[in-house]
């Protein structure tokens, strides 16, 4: 006769186990104090230095109007752009097999880890007057360095990989048996682009494209380079913090603040689109 093996539990952990895990849980706590004190305290400095009606207060201020204004229009138009010409990009890196493959990819990545100020020279040497192709342009009577132009263009080299990045992640994250079932119905090329594979990457694509505003709001180094920082005509909000720091103080805090308050929403959006994703 066969026995039948008993069914085993688990069992409870015992108070001493318990104990040791609490201890674990406050040794970490502990050890990592340090670090979360150090990126807390200048945030809350920065925070309390300025009250809320003297905010209010500034915000009417021509110089803060206008840089707000001017990024606000510059950063859309970026966002606009990027979503035109990255989503061919980032499907192309996404779902295409070619040769060189890795080194597009090298290439998108590149303006990410690229110190902004070497991407504000490289912009200037090949879209200056007398850049690469700034030198035929200026020979039509077209001006692009120092221009809000050449804000649009920095923002746009910096800021476009991580909308690529994550469309291409997106894209590849499809399952490809939905797509050739919708194709064997009928469906053609753009109609299962724009049905079936753009809906399922919706919310890498949204996630992209809120870190990519946050980027082109955040630049600096290219656009003081490339752009220059002239007040009601390139001065965005980074290059106004820099010269309100050194004329008015209050300024450069207002602005700093608006910054940090846009940052913390736009990781909260991304976070919270992130858990979307790993729920779905």
């Amino acid at each position: 006769m066969t026995g039948v093996p008993l069914a085993t539990s688990t069992p409870p952990p015992t108070t001493r186990s318990r104990w040791s895990t609490q201890q674990q849980a406050i040794l970490l706590w502990v050890l990592s104090l340090p670090l979360i004190a150090f990126l807390l305290v200048p945030l809350a400095a920065l925070l309390l230095r300025l009250s809320p009606a003297a905010l209010l207060a500034h915000l009417v201020q021509p110089q803060v109007a206008q840089a707000i204004g001017l990024s606000m229009a510059t950063t859309s138009l970026t966002l606009l752009i990027t979503l035109i010409v990255g989503t061919p990009v980032g499907y192309l890196l996404g779902r295409g097999e070619f040769g060189g493959r890795q080194l597009l990819d090298t290439l998108i990545d590149l303006p990410m880890v690229l110190p902004p100020a070497v991407a504000g020279i490289a912009l200037l040497l090949a879209f200056g007057r007398r850049g690469l192709f700034g030198q035929y342009l200026n020979e039509v009577g077209i001006t692009i360095a120092f221009t809000q132009t050449a804000v649009v263009m920095a923002q746009l080299f910096v800021a476009a990989p991580f909308y690529v990045k994550a469309a291409a992640a997106g894209f590849s994250a499809i399952d490809r048996e939905l797509e050739q079932a919708a194709a064997l119905d009928g469906a053609s090329g753009w109609q299962v682009f724009r049905l079936i594979t753009l809906p399922m990457a919706r919310t890498a694509l949204l996630g992209g494209a809120v870190m990519t505003w946050a980027r082109a709001l955040g630049e600096f180094g290219a656009t003081i380079i490339f752009a220059g920082n002239f007040p009601g005509r390139t001065q965005t909000m980074p290059l106004a913090i820099y010269l309100g720091f050194e004329l008015d103080l209050n300024i450069a805090l207002t602005l700093a603040v608006i910054l940090l308050a846009a940052s913390f929403l736009v990781l909260l959006v991304v976070k919270g689109l992130l858990g979307q994703q790993v729920r779905l």
